[in-house]
């Protein structure tokens, strides 16, 4: 049985990730809210990745870091302070994480580091300078993080549309927002968490052997469909 390191975990993507996980892994959460989840498969720590000491781990073979940030606003109202915080809660907290824990990764069996980016890194979309800087910054970390451990430690990125969860709520607020959305997608639909769970759970296991620097875009089409 595997053990994984969830960072982000009580929520969203992260929370779709430690349920999807727990049946057949060991799962170390670290957030700053506990998972509503109570297995014996499950370890929690809170912290404040950015700013409060890491926990000590004694072994770990996957990585998966999910915090993120949705910072939609016109150039002109984002301040330098927007943009360093969605890098630190995009990049830095996932060097920070990624730091702290890479040596007992290496040790781990057939480890894997997994990453989240977003499909505003490859399309562009008003109003998401901030969050398109950041994202494009982690696909550079995987890309260049792969390279480097190979072929020790596995890194990939999942880089999802809109998924509905708590972090994407104003983007789906009422039904008109939701019509639109699923109007902009040539597949007519967007993401779960329970979708992006099951593209993790994959990408973490021993299936995905032969997968590293890659950037998986869970688009619904919307980045690799003109119609």
């Amino acid at each position: 049985m595997k053990t994984i390191i969830v960072v982000g975990g009580s929520k969203g993507i992260g929370n779709a990730i430690i349920k999807a996980l727990l049946s057949s892994h060991k799962v170390i959460n670290i957030s700053r809210t506990s998972p509503e989840e109570d297995n014996e498969n499950l370890t929690h720590h809170s912290c404040d990745v950015l700013n409060d000491k890491l926990p000590e781990i004694e072994s770990a073979d996957g990585l998966v870091y999910c915090p993120g940030s949705i910072n939609l606003k016109p150039i002109s109202r984002l301040s330098i302070n927007d943009f360093k915080n969605d890098f630190d809660i995009n990049v830095i907290g996932a060097v920070k994480v990624i730091q702290k824990y890479l040596d007992i990764l290496k040790k781990g069996n057939k480890p894997s580091i997994l990453l989240f980016s977003t499909v505003a890194s490859k399309l562009g979309m008003p109003f998401h300078s901030s969050v398109a800087a950041s994202k494009s910054a982690v696909e550079g970390l995987t890309k260049s993080l792969g390279a480097e451990l190979a072929p020790t430690v596995r890194v990939n990125a999942i880089a999802p549309t809109v998924t509905d969860t708590e972090l994407a709520s104003k983007l789906l607020r009422n039904d008109k927002m939701v019509e639109k959305m699923l109007d902009r997608h040539p597949l007519k639909k967007y993401l779960e968490p329970q979708e992006v769970a099951e593209m993790a759970t994959f990408l973490l296991s021993d299936k995905a052997a032969s997968l590293s620097g890659q950037i998986f875009e869970m688009d619904c089409g919307i980045v690799s469909f003109k119609l």
